[in-house]
């Protein structure tokens, strides 16, 4: 789709700009809502109720999405990337009407995975269209563009969250959505034209539903594993087994399939493989410090809330300065060499919050969060480039929703583990002191570090510059 247009320069004044924008727009409806929701748990709960099942309002959203984004990622392969990224900002606006509106904690966890099906496709559309629209050069500043998004709803998603909440109402958090993603829609429909051929091809049904079943148990046991039921449950047992199963079947059926919704070629690939493996990574790893660095600069150090944010915020602003400088990089030295940069400089990172004590200062921490920041954006927005230029247009669907799943899957085993890890120091107490608190985030620490040297591993499995360009 790249023209002699995809030439000229890149940002929101360029010729492409209003359709850079509108992704922006796009992407931010999605990074908003995983932080503006945050502030708002004890109004929520003192309107609606159900403080217990509180923590599904986040497992049913990122399950949702989880297991909807390898689908829109082969249906756009095949319908184009337009009325898939044009469904999602639509489903998405439903849920967030309709959460807006829920009048107890049932619904609005059920309409919570509502708005989760639309942000499946949003997220991973937006990067698959500026892969379609940009060229190699420009892709990684684009990219910029898009993290910074996530950079500032990690500061503005928290402050919004809260004023909503203390001074005007907490349905206003969903509410908000629905201009954005009107304005987000006609931009895209004004602007955005797609050139590429469409294929009349029959849609993998079966692969879909089995996919989703089966992608879905096991995210979900990981999920809810340790804290809904115990690991050795009856339950527990059941759920992985069953979801192992249906993947079993899953692969079987995509074998036979005539357009399956995820080939299995995306697992015979080494481009692929490498830069879903690191996705995995960066998924634990950002989950690992994002929930547990406020824990610590709380419970521990003492600071409040907003301070606590913006201390790991300082990992989302790390990101995007580095990734809209990836491109310079990876053109001159190739994807490996600096997936290897990107990935050392996160490992050196997080070998820095091991020194992290109870008397460390703020600025300690933030250094280490903003070091390991820099490193992600080193390193994601490579591996994923790396991948997606080595498809063909009816194939960079299927791979970055692969990429995007992989992150998701990384996220579920990143609340499995650290969650087991902090458990096993505190135990069941819900006010631990300082000192248990800070050698269970310490434990933390310790498993952040040893994911950041696997990510070091598979970074060098990455394809060599001329292989993968």
């Amino acid at each position: 789709m790249a023209t002699d247009a995809a030439e000229s320069a890149v940002g929101l004044r360029s010729e492409r700009g209003a359709i850079l924008g509108s992704l922006m727009l796009a992407t931010g409806l999605v990074a908003l809502d995983s932080t503006i929701i945050a502030t708002a748990v004890l109004t929520i709960t003192d309107s609606l109720g159900g403080f217990a099942q509180f923590p599904w309002l986040f497992s049913i959203y990122l399950l949702a999405q989880a297991v909807t984004v390898p689908i829109y990622g082969k249906i756009a392969d095949t319908v184009g990337r337009k009325p898939v990224i044009l469904f999602g900002i639509a489903v998405f606006a439903l849920g967030s009407l309709l959460c807006g509106l829920a009048s107890s904690m049932l619904a609005l966890i059920i309409f919570r995975a509502v708005q989760g099906i639309g942000a499946g496709a949003i997220q991973p559309m937006t990067m698959v269209i500026a892969s379609d629209l940009y060229t190699l050069s420009e892709r990684a500043k684009v990219q910029g563009y898009l993290a910074s998004v996530w950079a500032m709803s990690s500061v503005v998603g928290p402050l919004l969250g809260g004023l909503f909440s203390e001074y005007v109402s907490w349905r206003w958090i969903f509410l908000v959505n629905l201009p954005l993603s009107a304005v987000a829609s006609w931009m895209l429909l004004r602007n955005f034209r797609e050139s590429a051929p469409r294929r009349s091809q029959r849609i993998d049904y079966l692969g879909a539903a089995l996919l989703t079943v089966g992608a879905g148990a096991l995210i979900l046991g990981l999920l809810e594993g340790g804290q809904a039921w115990a690991w050795s449950s009856p339950t527990s047992v059941a759920i992985f087994a069953g979801g192992l199963l249906v993947l079993l079947l899953f692969a079987f059926a995509e074998r036979r399939a005539e357009n399956p919704i995820l080939p299995l070629w995306v697992f015979t690939r080494r481009v692929v493989i490498a830069s879903s493996l690191v996705s995995v990574l960066v998924g634990a790893i950002l989950l690992g410090l994002t929930s547990y660095v406020p824990t610590f600069t709380q419970g521990v150090l003492g600071t409040g809330a907003l301070v606590a944010g913006l201390t790991v915020g300082a990992l989302t602003l790390g990101w995007p300065l580095a990734a809209s400088q990836a491109g310079k990089v990876y053109l001159r030295i190739g994807f490996r060499r600096t997936a290897l940069i990107g990935s050392g400089l996160a490992a050196l990172g997080t070998a820095t919050t091991l020194l992290i004590t109870e008397d460390s200062t703020l600025l300690q921490v933030a250094v280490s969060c903003f070091v390991i920041g820099a490193g992600m954006g080193l390193v994601a927005t490579p591996t994923l480039i790396a991948a997606q230029t080595s498809a063909e247009w009816t194939e960079r669907g299927v791979v970055t929703s692969a990429n995007m799943f992989a992150r998701s899957i990384g996220s579920a085993v990143g609340v499995a583990i650290f969650g087991a890890v902090v458990n096993s120091r505190i135990g069941d107490t819900d006010h631990p002191t300082p000192g248990t608190l800070s050698g269970a985030v310490h434990l933390v620490f310790i498993a952040v570090a040893f994911m950041a040297v696997v990510m070091v591993i598979a970074s060098a499995m990455m394809p060599g510059r001329k292989t993968a360009a």
